[in-house]
C-alpha cells in the first residue's frame, strides 16, 4: 500500500516490487541531468548503494532508475512506473522529473530520507505501480518571516529541502521588518549594519510582560543569498524576496534616519524595533525614499531571478502623513484625495518601475486600497475579500487567508501550547482549507495562481519552535496545494490521517521538530505571562 503525501492523482498497484542492489544503476537523459545528480547523492547517502551512472537507458533495466521526459505530459506532471524496466521516472518538464523522484524516495520508505544508512545489509525496494501525476496550482508556497527571529542559512537550506519533499515551489522571503533587515545592500551598508540587530527581543505575544535582555539580529550576505537561490533552483523553488514598504519599516529607518518623517519625528533616535506589532513609524512619500528604494531593488533583482518581487505594502498607519507637510504637500501635488491614495502612489511607482524590467509586483491586500498599481498581484491574507476584490478586477492572486493557513496560530485549544495566539486551526482545519472562493466564476478564478501558507516568527525563537508550529500543518496545506482533492466537507481527512502515521517517521527522519500529533503536551504555560489566547480578527503582525 503506498501512503503518498501529497496524495497523487492516480495510482495503480501490482504485486511484485523492484530491488536496487548494489549494481542498480541511474541513468538520466538529456534534460534531467540535475534532478539525477540530487537523487543520486540522497539515494546514496541513505542506502550506502553506489548506484553508479548510467550511459544508456537500457543499463538501467531491471533494478536500475530512469530519468525520462515525455513531452505528452504537461508542466511539473510526472509519471512513476515501477516494473519489469526497473524504477522509470518520465517527467513534463526538468520540475515534474524532480517531483517524481521525491515519489521515489517515499515509496522507498522513511528511512530513505536520512544522511546515512541505518542497516548496510537493508533490502531497498519500491513496489510495483504507477503513479500518475500532476499540480492543482502553479504557486504552492510557503512565507517564511527571518525578520522577526533570523534563521540563519543552514536553517532556510533545511526548509527547502522540507518544501521540495512537500512539493512546495514557492519560497517567499520576508527579509524586512520593523525588527529587522535581513539582506545585504552593497550601496547601503547600514541597513545590515545598523538594521539588522536589536538591543532586546519581547518574549512571547504582545501581551507578555516579559523580555529577552539580550542583542538579537542576523543577516544573510549577497553570496549567501545566491546560494539560497542556487539551492532552491535545484528542487524547482522560487524565491520571492520581500522588502515591506511604505510600512513595516522602522529597522531600515533607524539604519536611515532621513527615510523617515523627519518634519513630525525626531528619526534619528529611532531604533531598531523591539516589540511586536505595527509600528507608527513608516517611510517618507520623498523622491530620495523612492531614490533609496530603487537603489535597494536594483541589487535585489541581481540576486533574485524570480519573476514577482514582493513590496509588502500591509499595515501602513497614515499618521505620520496626516500630520507631515511634506506628505500633505505630496498629495496636494499629485492631487490625490487623501493618505490612502498616496500610499497606492508609492506602490504604483514600484509597480511601473519593476514592470519596465521585466518584473511583477507582488503586495499584500492592503494595495487595494487607494487603487490597485496596474499589473501587481495580491496575497490575499485577510479572508478572502481582498483576493475575489483582485481576481474581479483581473489581477492574478495568491490566497493565504490568515483565518485558514496561518501556522503560527495555535493548533489546540490546550493551555500547554507554547504560545497560544489568535485562532485555533488543527491539522484538520488546515486540511479542508479551499484555496478558491466559491464566489469566483470560472474565468475570475484562473486568475488564482495558487495558495501559500504563512509562518511569522515573533513567537518562534529559533528553528526547532518553527518546526513545532509548522509541522505537521504543512504536510495537510501540500497536500491542498498539490492534489485535486473534493469540497472541504467531502475531503477523507481519516484517510490522510493514516497516511501521516507513515509520515510521521519521514519527518523523524528529515530531522523535523514537530508537534505531537496526539498525548499530552511536556509543559505548562503560566497563564497571563506568555501572551493571552487571542480570538477574534488579530492583526497580521
Amino acid at each position: 500500500m503506498t501512503e503518498l503525501i501529497p496524495a497523487p492523482r492516480k495510482v495503480a498497484e501490482g504485486s511484485g516490487e523492484v530491488r536496487l542492489t548494489a549494481r542498480s544503476r541511474l541513468y538520466a537523459a538529456p534534460g534531467t541531468e540535475r534532478a539525477g545528480h540530487w537523487l543520486t547523492a540522497v539515494l546514496r547517502q541513505s542506502t550506502g548503494l553506489p548506484l553508479r551512472e548510467a550511459r544508456e537507458p537500457a543499463e538501467a533495466r531491471g533494478d536500475g532508475i530512469a530519468l525520462l521526459l515525455d513531452p505528452a505530459l504537461g508542466p511539473e506532471e510526472y509519471r512513476l512506473t515501477g516494473g519489469d524496466d526497473g524504477v522509470v521516472i518520465e517527467g513534463g518538464d526538468a520540475a515534474g522529473v524532480v517531483h517524481g523522484a521525491q515519489t521515489l524516495r517515499q515509496l522507498l520508505g522513511p528511512d530513505a530520507h536520512r544522511r546515512a544508512p541505518l542497516d548496510p545489509a537493508r533490502v531497498w525496494a519500491v513496489p510495483q505501480v504507477t503513479v500518475e501525476d500532476a499540480p492543482r496550482f502553479r504557486w504552492r508556497g510557503l512565507m517564511l518571516d527571518v525578520a522577526r527571529h533570523f534563521m540563519p542559512k543552514e536553517g532556510v537550506l533545511h526548509y527547502l529541502d522540507l518544501m521540495a519533499a512537500h512539493k512546495l515551489n514557492v519560497l517567499h522571503f520576508h527579509l524586512s521588518d520593523d525588527q529587522g533587515w535581513r539582506v545585504e545592500i552593497r550601496k547601503y551598508p547600514r541597513l545590515t549594519e545598523v538594521g539588522s540587530w536589536r538591543p532586546r527581543t519581547k518574549f512571547g505575544h504582545r501581551a507578555s510582560p516579559l523580555w529577552e535582555e539580550k542583542p538579537h539580529g542576523g543577516y544573510y550576505t549577497q553570496d549567501d543569498i545566491r546560494e539560497i537561490v542556487a539551492y532552491a533552483a535545484e528542487r524547482h523553488i522560487t524565491v520571492v524576496p520581500e522588502i515591506d514598504v511604505p510600512g513595516h519599516s522602522q529597522a531600515a529607518i533607524a539604519a536611515y534616519p532621513e527615510l523617515g518623517n523627519t518634519d513630525v519625528v525626531d528619526t534619528a533616535s529611532l531604533g531598531v524595533w523591539d516589540d511586536w506589532g505595527i509600528s507608527a513609524n513608516v517611510l517618507a512619500p520623498t523622491d530620495r525614499t523612492l531614490r533609496f528604494y530603487e537603489g535597494v531593488f536594483e541589487e535585489l533583482l541581481e540576486l533574485f531571478p524570480s519573476e514577482f518581487v514582493h513590496v509588502g505594502g500591509d499595515e501602513c498607519p497614515k499618521e505620520q502623513w496626516r500630520g507631515s507637510p511634506a506628505a500633505q504637500a505630496r498629495i496636494a501635488e499629485l492631487g490625490l484625495s487623501g493618505e490612502d491614495e498616496l500610499q497606492a502612489w508609492f506602490i504604483g511607482h514600484f509597480d511601473t518601475w519593476l514592470s519596465a524590467r521585466g518584473r511583477r509586483l507582488i503586495g499584500w491586500d492592503e494595495i487595494l486600497e487607494g487603487g490597485l498599481a496596474p499589473g501587481a498581484a495580491v496575497s490575499s491574507w485577510r479572508g478572502y475579500g481582498g483576493g475575489i476584490a483582485a481576481a474581479r478586477a483581473g489581477h492574478d492572486v495568491v490566497m493565504c487567508p490568515e483565518q485558514h493557513v496561518y501556522l503560527d496560530y495555535r493548533q489546540a485549544p490546550e493551555e500547554g501550547e507554547p504560545v497560544p495566539i489568535a485562532y485555533v486551526r488543527t491539522l484538520e482545519d488546515v486540511y479542508r482549507f479551499e484555496p478558491v472562493p466559491a464566489e469566483l466564476t470560472e474565468a475570475e478564478a484562473r486568475h488564482v495562481l495558487g495558495t501559500q501558507a504563512n509562518v511569522w516568527t515573533e513567537v518562534m525563537e529559533d528553528q526547532a519552535r518553527v518546526d513545532y508550529q509548522v509541522f505537521p500543518r504543512l504536510a495537510a496545506f501540500a497536500e491542498v496545494a498539490w492534489s485535486d482533492l473534493p469540497a472541504p466537507g467531502e475531503r477523507d481527512f481519516a484517510g490522510f490521517e493514516r497516511r501521516m502515521a507513515v509520515h510521521y517517521r519521514r519527518l523523524d527522519a528529515l530531522g523535523v521538530a514537530y508537534r505531537p500529533p496526539s498525548g499530552p503536551l511536556p509543559w505548562q504555560r503560566r497563564p497571563g505571562v506568555l501572551g493571552r489566547p487571542m480570538e477574534g480578527t488579530p492583526p497580521k503582525r
